[in-house]
């Protein structure tokens, strides 16, 4: 399938509402009881829809006279102790509404599994533009680039900010972030291993040992990427970034280094002319990104990209264990899973050319 039909294939399964599924259904007369009691300004009637789209937190659409909410929860069922955790979206989301960056307006956090059946949060509902193909057709050339920019300083912003001062200090540990990732999707693969593939296997060994100098630690996003933020109806300006579920501290060149995976093997490595077409060059994106974070230059961009595809491939494994378990929802699982050798094999060539051996 094509980048760009999968773009809009994807847009197509998650954009809009849609009528709350059965088995996320809840007591809509409990969560209008509880909004009165603890969301400042809240009255009813309360409509309630779902989000499409395969989020791991089911989120949902709150409709009222006057305003509209969003709810995030965790999912029902059994859970694993540390997953699902909205408590900490819901931390990191009104830390940094504090400071002024785009975030959407946090109104309560309920941790009490006998109001809805789980821990859940409101927050304001965020009306904007979502743009899921990365080549934005849309729109000319110059604001395309004004809207990679804006996704840049947005980023840069998030990196800058001073963690600590917003109550943030304790939202991960310190140190060794990229050797606790490189372990956590190593488990991951291993764990849903289906095929022998010699470059996850020699990734394995290399990465570990060859882990750059985490220089800096900041709040890290974990999913930086176009669709995962609102832009302004109108302008060229990020007014929310969603989607904190794995958010952290951490090396912020992790996040950097994900989001230039679209110079890599994204939607943007398919246009023959990026300067024509409007969108930044990657080197232009690091230079631009490094003068907003006060750095020199990024010294292990190879090491990173090698990283992100061996991430990536950790990622499609799980599901491609999905798949041999008959345990995948989504059509597009087989798709996905396909994807793991030719990720493994790109991650590869970036650590040879990161000097692999050397």
């Amino acid at each position: 399938m094509a980048v760009a039909d999968a773009e809009q294939e994807r847009e197509q399964l998650n954009t809009g509402t849609k009528p709350v599924a059965d088995a996320h259904r809840f007591d809509e007369a409990a969560l209008d009881a509880w909004m009165r009691a603890n969301v400042a300004g809240f009255e009813g009637p309360l409509e309630v829809r779902q989000f499409k789209g395969g989020q791991s937190n089911p989120t949902y659409q709150l409709i009222t006279p006057g305003k509209t909410y969003v709810l995030r929860r965790k999912p029902p069922g059994k859970l694993l102790p540390s997953a699902h955790a909205v408590d900490r979206e819901y931390k990191v989301i009104t830390a940094l509404g504090k400071t002024g960056f785009p975030v959407a307006g946090t109104h309560g956090l309920c941790v009490d599994d006998g109001v809805i059946g789980t821990w859940f949060y409101i927050m304001d509902m965020v009306e904007g533009r979502i743009l899921w193909d990365q080549t934005l057709p849309q729109y000319e050339p110059a604001e395309r680039h004004a809207i990679f920019m804006a996704q840049t300083r947005t980023l840069a912003d998030l990196h800058n900010t001073d963690y600590a001062a917003v109550g943030l200090e304790d939202f991960g540990r310190p140190g060794n972030y990229m050797g606790r990732q490189v372990d956590r999707w190593t488990k991951q693969y291993k764990a849903s291993e289906t095929q022998v593939i010699p470059e996850m296997d020699r990734l394995i060994e290399w990465l570990p040992s060859t882990l750059p100098v985490q220089e800096r630690t900041s709040v890290v996003h974990g999913d930086y990427r176009l669709d995962n933020m609102v832009f302004h109806p109108t302008e060229s300006r990020v007014i929310a970034v969603l989607d904190w579920e794995l958010a952290t501290l951490g090396d912020p060149m992790a996040d950097f280094t994900y989001f230039l995976m679209n110079w890599i093997n994204g939607a943007i490595a398919t246009l023959p002319d990026q300067k024509a077409h409007g969108i930044p060059t990657l080197d232009e994106t690091v230079a631009y990104y490094c003068r907003l974070t006060g750095r020199e230059g990024i010294q292990d961009l190879n090491w990173f990209f090698a990283y992100n595809a061996f991430r990536l491939a950790g990622i499609f494994q799980g599901i491609a264990g999905r798949v041999r378990d008959g345990t995948a929802a989504s059509p597009q699982a087989v798709q996905q899973a396909a994807r793991v050798q030719p990720l493994a094999q790109e991650a590869w060539r970036y650590a040879l050319k990161a000097g692999v051996g050397a």
